[in-house]
């Protein structure tokens, strides 16, 4: 069964930090690849970070630099360390999973993911 609970979310005042987490179910660990995405109001989702294949990470331009994607495999945990942020960071972010036995699989596309968790709201004010 895929299992994602995210936390973390809340408010901060821009330049400032916050760490999401998404624990997922030892099952969802092993079998899937796991990502984070944001949907800020009225736009669509949209990828911010994610392990490839070979585990490299992957970022939206808008956030290199400034976010870290990690992962605990003892705790079946991803994290998303949000450093510097800012006020179009607000939004609400989600933790995906993606088939690892999936042929096509590219790390900040949507469609590529097949579970989402519940979300969790950020809120950078200036």
């Amino acid at each position: 069964q895929v299992q994602l609970v995210e936390s973390g979310g809340g408010s901060a005042q821009s330049g400032g930090s916050l760490r999401l987490s998404c624990v997922a179910s030892e099952y969802t660990y092993r079998n899937y690849y796991l990502g984070w995405f944001r949907q800020a109001p009225g736009k669509e989702r949209e990828g911010v970070a994610a392990f490839g294949r070979d585990g490299t990470t992957n970022y939206a331009s808008s956030v290199k630099g400034r976010f870290t994607i990690a992962q605990d495999n003892d705790k079946n945990t991803l994290y998303l360390q949000m450093d510097s942020l800012k006020p179009e960071d607000t939004a609400v972010y989600y933790c995906a999973a993606c088939y690892k036995a999936r042929a096509s699989y590219i790390p900040l596309d949507r469609s590529s993911y097949h579970y989402w968790g519940q979300g969790t709201q950020v809120t950078v004010s200036s």
